[in-house]
């Protein structure tokens, strides 16, 4: 995860509060639903230049903060010019 992920993550996250992110931080606790995650996709598409696949738009990859971040690694590698 970088400095830019987080800071994006961190706008949809409500309940955050002052916990630290980390891979493992179940975004679902700390106030991501599900109208939040499309906005996030889309800021995520803004923001890394990259569409998701259709097959990484499931509760798994929005689960946590490293799932996300390893479906937008894996797809930055696959698509010219992101991330």
């Amino acid at each position: 995860m970088d400095a830019r992920f987080t800071a994006l993550l961190t706008r949809f996250l409500p309940a955050r509060g002052d916990r630290e992110l980390t891979p493992e931080t179940p975004l679902r606790d700390l106030g991501l639903d599900s109208m939040q995650s499309i906005e996030l996709l889309f800021a995520i598409e803004d923001e890394f230049g990259v569409s998701l696949p259709d097959e990484d738009l499931n509760d798994t990859t929005f689960a946590t903060a490293g799932n996300l971040w390893r479906a937008i690694s894996a797809a930055a590698e696959t698509q010219v010019g992101a991330v």
